[in-house]
């Protein structure tokens, strides 16, 4: 029984961090570009360090073969010379800058192999943080069109709210004709005056019309213009 508890509450830990995470999945999206691009910051200032330095190494390099090419030329002079005490010397002072020549060759090949490295790292990098970017505008984009969509949902879910507003419109459809409705009234209130009656009693032919009808402007027509 408690391992089937504990199942059901790692089961109910997981949905809920799932749900989180979807729910603050555009937040999470920017974060981890943020710390990328961090990162990318980082691997540049390391790029400029060791592109100074290699450059540094190149000019000591540069500076001991010209040393070591000045010397050998002395030590030569010295020698034709008959001067060999100087030549032993001047030999001894390229011996050590020879030795140090080869030291800054090594150095400066290792420089150039993680000079290479880092560069690579960074363009890397920089890619793919393009295409995070990219990606968070579609992911913006599709977080949009997903709360417009689940708003709809709510709206076309609250059945209570379009039950309304069919009533309404119900109600005004099949309401009354306000034209019919004033005819009627008018009927009502000449049957309940005397005039109604009166005119009743007219065109029933007990006594005169109360009102001049049509037939009878065309029969007095008729009769004046024979």
């Amino acid at each position: 029984m408690l391992n089937v508890l504990k199942t059901l509450f790692l089961g109910a830990s997981a949905r809920a961090e799932e749900q989180l995470t979807d729910h603050l999945a555009i937040d999470l999206i920017e974060q981890k570009i943020r710390e990328s691009e961090g990162a990318l910051s980082l691997a540049k200032s390391t790029l400029a360090a060791l592109i100074i330095r290699q450059r540094n190494e190149t000019q000591t390099l540069s500076r001991l073969e010209t040393q070591i090419a000045d010397l050998e030329t002395r030590a030569r002079q010295a020698l034709a010379a008959g001067r060999e005490d100087l030549a032993a010397d001047v030999a001894a002072a390229i011996a050590s800058l020879e030795n140090e020549r080869a030291v800054r060759r090594d150095t400066l090949d290792q420089l150039a192999n993680r000079v290479a490295r880092t560069q690579a790292s960074v363009e890397k990098a920089n890619r793919r943080i393009i295409d995070l970017r990219q990606g968070m505008i579609s992911a913006r984009a599709a977080d949009a069109e997903r709360k417009a969509q689940k708003s709809l949902n709510r709206s076309i879910g609250n059945t209570s709210a379009i039950r309304e507003a069919e009533d309404l419109i119900a109600r005004v459809v099949n309401g009354p004709d306000p034209f019919a409705e004033s005819e009627v009234l008018d009927e009502i209130d000449a049957g309940l005056s005397q005039t109604g009656i009166r005119d009743r009693l007219g065109e029933a032919g007990f006594g005169d019309k109360t009102k001049v009808r049509a037939d009878d402007v065309l029969a007095r027509l008729k009769s004046t213009s024979l």
